[in-house]
């Protein structure tokens, strides 16, 4: 797609993404072969950035997209309880844990999973909160529909849903009317990550992938690049 489509910007880092559309310095980004993985922090500082200069007036309505190396992010209403793992564990297996200022409980971040962060002057789009959030949701699950899945939402927790399994989940931020954080669609991600954690906070539901689903992973850059024009459909007054 375009760098820019209906006033929104698309734009991926990772050392494998075209230059001109890449926000990621080559030294800031991991050896090959996981050159493509962003590391969580530089992640929120891309956003920082990109938060500070749509505030500004410097730049328009962006949406980011990211793969992070593998991180537990723990939101501002997280429970300690629901990280199950310990840190010599985490150490062992190389996963970072982060708080962070979006909300939600815990969850966890790593390849194979899409990670998009719309920087979005909601009153500018003339879009509330819950709104907001809906059309994320919406965004998701046209795309995953559009590969054969019979996704939707659920009422015990926002995010995108197959069956009892979240594939999709959602936490953001809103300061100043625009927005931060975002969607993580898990593509083809190692669910085995997930027993670490109670996901989102809630024991009794199941963590799925387009993989998982579809029985055979997936074309990273056609999944994104789909949701990337659901998202700006979506997200269009």
């Amino acid at each position: 797609m375009s760098p820019q489509e209906n006033g929104i910007a698309i734009r991926i880092a990772g050392c494998l993404t075209p230059p001109e559309r890449c926000l990621t310095p080559p030294e800031r980004c991991l050896t090959p072969p996981e050159g493509y993985l962003t590391p969580y922090a530089e992640g929120l500082r891309l956003q920082r950035e990109l938060h500070a200069a749509r505030c500004a007036g410097e730049i328009g309505d962006t949406i980011l997209f990211v793969e992070h190396t593998p991180v537990y992010t723990l939101g501002r209403s997280a429970d300690a309880e629901h990280l199950l793992w310990n840190r010599e564990t985490l150490k062992a297996k190389r996963i970072e844990l982060v708080e962070t200022d979006r909300g939600g409980d815990v969850t966890f971040h790593g390849p194979g999973q899409i990670v998009a962060y719309p920087i979005i002057d909601l009153a500018g789009r003339g879009i509330g909160v819950r709104d907001y959030v809906f059309r994320l949701e919406g965004a998701v699950i046209e795309t995953l529909g559009g590969l054969g899945l019979d996704a939707g939402r659920d009422a015990r927790n926002r995010g995108v849903w197959i069956g009892n399994a979240k594939i999709c989940a959602i936490g953001i931020r809103v300061s100043r009317h625009t927005t931060m954080h975002g969607l993580a669609l898990n593509v083809n991600t190692d669910l085995s990550f997930f027993s670490g954690i109670v996901p989102c906070g809630i024991a009794d539901a199941d963590v799925t992938s387009v993989a998982e689903e579809l029985g055979a992973p997936q074309d990273m850059a056609s999944v994104r690049d789909t949701l990337a024009a659901a998202l700006v459909r979506w997200l269009s007054p």
